[in-house]
């Protein structure tokens, strides 16, 4: 799964994004970097719009557009896309991409909890592959998004049986672009290299959605006692 994520370089973000498509960008002025992005909030996502790419904030928690609740889905397995009735009409028309540049895994071992952060080895921005619908009810409109996950690559695989699949820039296009076949689509959903990764051990503070500052991301010595609530 994905539970919290990080998006620290918001510069970087944007050199990546005004990249061909020259993205309108004005969305990112007030958006300060962050060290814990949980689920139930606004995040950063870039939608095709009727054919014109843009950057919009959702909130995290996929609520499909027919639910009767404005409950929401964090994650999104790619291997059921297709068949699930939460995902399968958003992963057919209303695809996204979730900028981050690291995100965070819990190790179980029997009771006891350790939170590892996951990085590029380079320290570099990435896109989620996400998916996005809109709630509307009683007046009320809701657009938010959830995370598409796979199966762990070897470095995650220690800590956690899944990931979020992170699309590589060539693919970008392609997942947004709502004429893009199904089967290619499908193809994009495989664990990211591991030999370009890297991941550490960070405290158990992350555990905390209220704490949300850069010494979240520093290593620490491995916490094998730790317990505590994730949201």
């Amino acid at each position: 799964m994905c539970g919290r994520y990080t998006l620290r370089a918001i510069d970087r973000i944007r050199i990546k994004l005004a990249g061909p498509e020259q993205l309108e960008l004005d969305d990112l002025d007030d958006i300060a970097p962050r060290f814990n992005i949980a689920p139930g909030q606004e995040v950063l996502a870039i939608l095709d719009l009727e054919h014109q790419i843009t950057v919009k904030l959702l909130l995290w928690g996929l609520i499909p557009s027919w639910s009767n609740e404005p409950k929401g889905f964090i994650n999104a397995r790619g291997e059921t896309l297709q068949e699930k009735p939460s995902f399968s009409e958003s992963f057919q028309r209303r695809r996204c991409l979730i900028p981050a540049d690291g995100f965070y895994e819990w190790k179980r071992t029997g009771r006891a909890r350790q939170a590892f952060f996951f990085q590029m080895k380079n320290e570099a921005p990435f896109a989620f592959a996400g998916l996005w619908d809109e709630w509307r009810k009683d007046g009320v409109s809701i657009k938010s998004c959830a995370i598409v996950t796979t199966g762990a690559n070897e470095l995650l695989e220690g800590v956690h049986d899944r990931m979020p699949v992170i699309l590589p820039e060539e693919s970008w296009k392609f997942w947004l672009d709502p004429r893009t076949p199904p089967a290619e689509l499908l193809r994009m959903l495989v664990p990211f290299p591991a030999d370009a990764m890297k991941s550490h051990p960070v405290s158990s503070n992350v555990n905390s959605p209220t704490i949300d500052n850069d010494d979240l991301i520093g290593r620490v010595d491995a916490e094998p006692g730790t317990m505590g609530s994730l949201f």
